[in-house]
Order: C-alpha cells, then structure tokens, then sequence
C-alpha cells in the first residue's frame, strides 16, 4: 500500500513539474510590455512575478491531468501497453 502512495505521489510530481513550464509564461508581462526596464536586467524580465498564482494554477491543472490519467489506468485499464506500435518490429 505504502508504495502505491509513493508511485501515485510521483506520478502526480512529474505532472506538476512538467505542467510548471507549461503554465509559467501564461499572464506574464515583461519589462519591455510595460515600457520600464529597471537598469541591469532584461528586457524579458518579468513586471511582477506572481507565484502563489502560478503554483495554484500549476497545481489546478496537474491536478485535472492526474484525475484523467488516474481514470483511464485504474477503471478502463489503460497503459503504456495499450498505445499502438508505430515502430516495426525486427525480431526474427
């Protein structure tokens, strides 16, 4: 039991973590946008960083793509197995 926690755990871990960079650039404003680069930084450079908002975001969505992967796994029986191979085969 204790390891399908930590399997589910880490399942869920490296969904938010690919879902950070995914949600990062959504409602940033860069220093170039609003026209007032602070001197020594970059015109790319953020306005104002929010990270409570992007953590509950990232959080939110990852959260809606585990529930999906925890649905299509455990109650329709989809895995790694069930995608189509697109590679031929070479065995003899």
């Amino acid at each position: 039991m204790a390891q399908q926690i930590a399997a589910s755990f880490a399942v869920y871990f490296v969904i938010w973590w690919i879902t950070l960079f995914a949600v990062l650039p959504f409602g940033l404003r860069t220093q170039a946008e609003d026209e007032h680069v602070i001197a020594g930084t970059v015109e790319s450079a953020p306005t104002k960083f929010r990270a409570g908002r992007v953590v509950f975001f990232t959080t939110l969505v990852s959260a809606l793509i585990y529930g999906a992967w925890y649905i299509a796994s455990h109650y329709f029986g989809l895995s790694i197995d069930s995608i189509p191979k697109i590679v031929p085969s070479y065995d003899k």
